[in-house]
């Protein structure tokens, strides 16, 4: 997942060397300001190459706000037109900001998909991603005892849609609480799921994994 241009020509790199990557490319809220319009062309580049599947992770945080609200908006929307342009997914990083980064969203009808990663709305904030045929990142901050309202989410909203992710190395699940988060502790959230579905893990794993084929365009 790239955060800027460097990260994202290092996570194309990797994912070129090893057979069992991708990347995405993208600059997060965090470093908006840093953005200089050469870096426009230089990120449309990475994102034509074979192993790039998403443009992310793009979005809106108004919780730290390392980069001015406004200077986010306009990196937003650029990167989303870009996305559009590109026909790639995108991966939406929303923090503290719901309103406003659904509302840009709706601007932008005909993206090839979107995931709202780490999911952190309400109920009508994701019935509404769901009207609209949005994706439902989840990772470990379901595991955690107090997150009763994603667990109230999850019994409703179907299989179908929900894209697994480990947002590594933070946010690892409860049994790893505050400990570097790794791929593997995947399994803690699968379990979750299966148990709020009243299912089984191995159902969660493979409807989980066949939804990210499906969003990331991948061969099975």
């Amino acid at each position: 997942m790239g955060s800027d241009f460097a990260s994202s020509r290092r996570a194309v790199t990797l994912a070129e060397e090893e057979p069992d990557l991708y990347a995405a490319v993208g600059v997060h809220p965090h470093e908006a300001a840093g953005v200089v319009p050469r870096m426009w062309e230089g990120l449309r580049l990475l994102a034509g190459r074979k192993r790039v599947v998403a443009w992310g992770e793009i979005g809106l945080d108004f919780h730290y706000n390392f980069s001015p609200p406004d200077v986010q908006d306009a990196v937003f929307r650029k990167q989303l037109e870009l996305a559009r342009e590109c026909r790639l997914p995108v991966i939406v990083h929303d923090r503290e900001a719901h309103k406003e980064t659904m509302a840009i969203l709706s601007e932008f009808p005909g993206l090839n998909g979107v995931v709202l990663h780490c999911f952190s709305g309400g109920m009508e904030m994701a019935e509404e991603c769901l009207a609209r045929g949005y994706y439902l990142g989840i990772g470990g901050t379901l595991t955690y005892p107090k997150n009763n309202l994603l667990r109230e989410i999850l019994r409703t909203a179907p299989l179908d849609r929900l894209l697994l992710e480990t947002d590594c190395p933070y946010l690892a699940p409860q049994p790893w609480r505050g400990k570097r988060n790794e791929p593997a502790y995947l399994t803690a959230v699968v379990e979750t799921i299966a148990e709020i579905k009243g299912t089984v893990p191995e159902e969660v794993a493979a409807a989980t994994a066949a939804n990210a084929r499906r969003f990331f365009n991948l061969v099975a």
